[in-house]
């Protein structure tokens, strides 16, 4: 990617951000715990980075609104619908919070 223009970079990475979302929104079965415990991040952090970009470029925008872009409805339904409990052995392993 090193002869591409910061537009095309920018497309780019804006398209495989959508396609992360997309596919994060119909893995309802991998729970966040499982995200975390394994690759250091979940769908409330790719959250909270877009409320940080957001914040950063002075776009008004609240955690809700970030939750809702990357969960694809509000979080409290999705918690809901498809959020399960964590096995002991999850719970376990979780790194805790911290600059995911």
């Amino acid at each position: 990617m090193t002869d591409l223009d910061d537009a095309t970079r920018t497309e780019l990475e804006a398209a495989a951000f959508r396609r992360l979302v997309a596919h994060l929104q119909a893995r309802t079965d991998v729970q966040n715990i499982a995200l975390m415990n394994l690759a250091g991040f979940c769908r409330n952090c790719l959250s909270n980075w877009l409320l940080d970009a957001a914040r950063e470029r002075d776009v008004v925008m609240t955690k809700d609104e970030s939750r809702e872009a990357v969960y694809g409805m509000p979080y409290e339904e999705w918690k809901a619908r498809h959020q399960s409990e964590a096995t002991p052995e999850q719970k376990a392993a979780f790194p805790g919070p911290g600059p995911h």
